[in-house]
């Protein structure tokens, strides 16, 4: 059965850092396109990062330079290092296997979403 189960979000004030990780079973991978997704209340399931099955990597505008996707394949693990976060960086962030829209209404709905994790930045 494919699940991701998150883990490391948390509060933090501005400038800090934290890590997330994302522990996938049922599938591996390092075969499939991995990717980061955040909503805040009101707002849609916007794409953060995504590392390809191919090995490229996407990072959005909005993270460039603060945030890095990387990935352990002994541990079928998927983890978004977070720095220099911003208040508008508070959301629940979601891992998603082979999701690679940039936009979903909502995060979640089906296996291939992990429960969500929470980001709190305080100024």
């Amino acid at each position: 059965e494919v699940q991701l189960v998150e883990s490391g979000g948390g509060s933090v004030q501005a400038g800090g850092s934290l890590r997330l990780s994302c522990t996938a079973s049922g599938f591996t991978v390092d075969d499939s396109d991995m990717g980061w997704y955040r909503q805040a209340p009101g707002n849609e399931c916007e794409l953060v990062s995504i590392r390809n099955g191919d090995g490229s990597t996407y990072v959005a505008d909005f993270v460039k330079g603060r945030f890095t996707i990387s990935q352990d394949n002994v541990r079928n693990t998927v983890y978004l290092q977070m720095n220099s976060l911003k208040p508008e960086d508070t959301a629940v962030y979601y891992c998603a296997a082979d999701r690679v829209a940039p936009i979903y209404k909502r995060c979640g709905g089906d296996n291939y979403w992990g429960q969500g994790t929470q980001v709190t930045v305080s100024p």
